[in-house]
């Protein structure tokens, strides 16, 4: 039970703070990209509050990564199949972050971590059980190495 309560409040999460990425409201995209104090500092829409950030931590799902980190990631998730990224690197990195969680809560079921990887990549072009572990293995490399 612990386990689906973690998922879910995960992919709660991660769809709250990915909101504005996956296409949000117009009312979302017509905010001002720059912080109202004109301070420079990130506005709510560039990051997650703090609580978010500390839960997802407590998830295993990592910060998004920098932006080599990013580029490294999207070039090994390319060299397996250029379906898996499709022209959406943002999709691909939360799908791969949301993979980190599941590889936090399930660290001792590595066909269920394949299973789960799959699943989350797999949209108009399904993957094989093969494809789904190197996505894992990209995803585990490049943005949760710890788990």
């Amino acid at each position: 039970m612990k386990h689906r309560t973690t998922i879910a409040l995960s992919a709660a999460l991660v769809a709250a703070a990915g909101l504005t990425a996956c296409g949000g409201s117009a009312k979302s995209e017509s905010r001002p990209a720059a912080s109202p104090t004109g301070s420079g500092a990130p506005s709510a829409d560039q990051a997650p509050s703090k609580a978010i950030a500390d839960a997802e931590a407590r998830l295993g799902i990592p910060p998004k990564p920098d932006a080599a980190t990013q580029a490294r990631y999207i070039a090994a998730l390319d060299a397996i199949s250029r379906d898996i990224v499709n022209g959406k690197p943002e999709r691909a990195v939360s799908r791969g972050r949301s993979t980190c969680g599941t590889v936090h809560s399930f660290p001792k079921d590595h066909a269920k971590q394949v299973d789960q990887t799959k699943q989350r990549f797999s949209g108009a072009t399904q993957f094989t059980p093969e494809q789904a572990e190197k996505i894992l293995q990209a995803v585990r490399t490049h943005l949760c190495p710890k788990n």
